[in-house]
């Protein structure tokens, strides 16, 4: 029978009516799986928070039941039960739950999975409309900006009007649990001073510089670090913090703007020796509070310059003392801080001969290694730009805390007060200053002293000094772990790319880390040309820590030196090399400029004398 369109029309109407009431029918009618419920979101990160989504239902009636996790391509990627019998509306005994990975125990990636109930005898496979979420990265807060001044740095506290430093960043996360961190990261090792909690939504925070128990705190370096946690569980940090919860700084620079400086009285000197008599400018930080200044020589009380009465601006500006070169202290004061700064001054007539004649002693003081060590705050991420952290260091800036070097009274200082208590004349200058063609060079003197650690030096510098030895130049170098880094002056005028400590000296010394162990030095070997430990029975008591050197290297011959005791292996510690023409000679160990200074035993003052005669002839 020929049907006619009307015909067929009809019958696909009918059909499209018969399966709307079956879906309907269907849909209404009561699931096979009942009171099914699954974690919305976890985070399997093993932090002990939301390890594990959990799963529960029960099936309408007995059947075998396989349950497995499928992705968003309907692939299954575990099965959390396989074939196992159910009775009706029983609850499934134990509980399910996932823990993130596969049937083969890898990791998923995070995503929304779903889960799929197949019922055997039922013949059906039901995928209910709630997913996990699997979320394992944490949430990221982070330091927008510091105020109220919004300049290139850190926020400078406290404020000179008494204000507080206004912080932002996104809005916390969590009514439970969101708080923020106060560290100071420097000078010393990151320590918490104060942890506040954040409402959720919270988009600001404001400091006024005290710590947990509302005093204020020390001047140094401080990082604020936001913390919340997600609904996964996650927590975040605005930077990353180690198992003690605090920060880590072992990877440059830090995310964010978190940096707070907190003085309250700093100075800062100028990088090449001044002539004396000349002018001395050195910029003043007393965050506008009244202050007054001095100026003397280290070791020596006489006060060489000062205020006449206490002021604000930040300048000061004053003639360098007359005289023969030395290094001086600028001591500032307010009511209730004071800091110290040191400063080189090169005598107007140096003590240096010509090229073809030279004579005379120049003192390098190690300026780049103070900077380098140095623990302030550069860029405002609250990280100290230092050299140990690998970052860029701008050369002119505040010493952090007190104002003086690392070490610089147990070392230098001792030195330099050696030298004027015993009426020595030289001329003095700066690593940075050599780099810089400022001040006295290394031309026409006979002998360097590097007075404390010269942790890096320029790359430039150690050329030249390698020449001036080997051209019969001398250098005694006092410090530790020292001559083995170079850096680089970038196009900013920083210090940049600090090499890593290697493992010979730019002599090619080799030398072993620091024993902190009490031995007795002996001497071993004695050239009777430089007869390096004239007047003394070389003998070196009680020295609770020391530097071994392996080798002197390949192009340096050793002529004398002292070792330890052969319960430590007779390690050679003081040492005198010749390398080319001239002489390299280190003393070895930490304590040798307190026992100079003290005078407590009579082969190190001796060591000390014969070894300025062999840097002045």
């Amino acid at each position: 029978m020929r049907r006619t369109p009307i015909t067929i029309f009809g019958v696909l109407v009918a059909a499209t009516f018969a399966a709307f009431f079956v879906a309907q029918r269907l849909k209404n009618a009561p699931s096979v799986v009942q009171q099914f419920n699954a974690t919305y979101v976890f985070s399997p990160n093993r932090d002990g928070r939301k390890d594990r989504a959990h799963v529960t239902f029960k099936v309408k009636k007995a059947d075998n039941v396989t349950v497995e996790l499928v992705d968003h391509d309907g692939d299954p990627v575990k099965t959390l039960l396989d074939d196992r019998h159910l009775a009706a509306y029983a609850p499934i005994k134990p509980s399910l739950s996932w823990d993130g990975t596969d049937d083969d125990g890898h990791t998923v990636p995070d995503g929304r999975y779903r889960v799929r109930i197949t019922l055997r005898h039922l013949g059906r496979s039901v995928i209910p409309q709630r997913s996990l979420l699997k979320d394992t990265k944490p949430p990221q807060p982070k330091v927008l900006s510091i105020g109220p001044v919004k300049v290139y740095g850190p926020e400078l506290l406290p404020e000179p009007g008494g204000g507080k430093a206004e912080v932002h960043f996104g809005p916390a996360l969590g009514a439970k649990y969101a708080q923020i961190h106060v560290f100071r990261t420097g000078p010393g090792a990151p320590r918490a001073v104060r942890t506040d909690p954040l409402r959720a939504g919270q988009t600001e925070w404001d400091w006024d510089g005290t710590n947990g128990h509302g005093r204020r705190v020390s001047p140094g370096t401080y990082l604020v670090v936001p913390e919340w946690r997600d609904s996964a569980g996650n927590i975040g940090t605005g930077v990353p913090l180690d198992r003690a919860g605090l920060p880590i700084l072992t990877r440059g620079r830090l995310p964010g703007r978190g940096g707070v400086t907190v003085r309250y009285l700093g100075a800062q000197t100028p990088v090449a020796p001044a002539k004396a008599r000349d002018r001395v400018e050195i910029q003043v930080d007393a965050r506008q509070q009244r202050y007054a200044w001095n100026v003397r020589r280290i070791g020596d009380p006489t006060i060489r310059a000062h205020s006449t009465k206490s002021k604000t601006k930040t300048k000061v500006v004053f003639s360098a003392p007359g005289g023969k070169s030395g290094v001086y202290v600028f001591t500032a004061h307010t009511a209730s801080r004071a800091t110290r700064v040191v400063f080189p001054v090169q005598a107007r007539q140096p003590v240096a001969g010509t090229a073809a004649k030279p004579r005379g002693v120049l003192v390098v003081l190690p300026y780049v290694t103070w900077q380098g060590r140095n623990a302030a705050d550069d860029d405002g991420d609250g990280a100290p730009n230092t050299l140990d952290l690998g970052v860029p260091v701008r050369p002119v800036r505040i010493m952090a805390g007190n104002g003086l070097p690392v070490n610089f009274t147990g070392q230098e200082g001792q030195l330099l007060r050696w030298l004027d208590r015993n009426g020595k004349r030289y001329d003095i200058t700066t690593d940075l200053a050599l780099a810089l063609k400022r001040g006295p060079q290394l031309a026409g003197h006979h002998g360097v002293l590097i007075p404390g650690d010269a942790r890096w030096l320029p790359a430039g510098v150690r050329v030249a000094l390698r020449a001036f030895v080997k051209a019969g130049g001398t250098v005694v170098s006092t410090g530790t772990d020292s001559l083995r880094r170079s850096v680089l002056l970038d196009a900013k005028s920083r210090l940049a790319n600090p090499s890593p400590a290697k493992p010979t000296d730019l002599f090619g010394a080799k030398i072993a880390p620091v024993v902190h162990k009490t031995t007795t030095l002996e001497l071993f070997t004695q050239d009777p040309k430089i007869d390096l430990f004239k007047g003394a029975d070389g003998l070196f008591p009680n020295v609770d820590a020391w530097e071994a050197t392996d080798r002197v290297g390949d192009e340096a011959d050793l002529l004398s030196n002292a070792v330890t005791s052969t319960r430590y292996g007779s390690k050679t510690v003081i040492v005198a090399a010749r390398f080319g023409k001239g002489l390299v000679i280190r003393p070895g160990f930490p304590s040798f400029a307190r026992r100079v200074a003290t005078n407590s035993d009579p082969a190190t003052s001796a060591l000390m004398a014969r070894m300025w005669t062999l840097l002045s002839h």
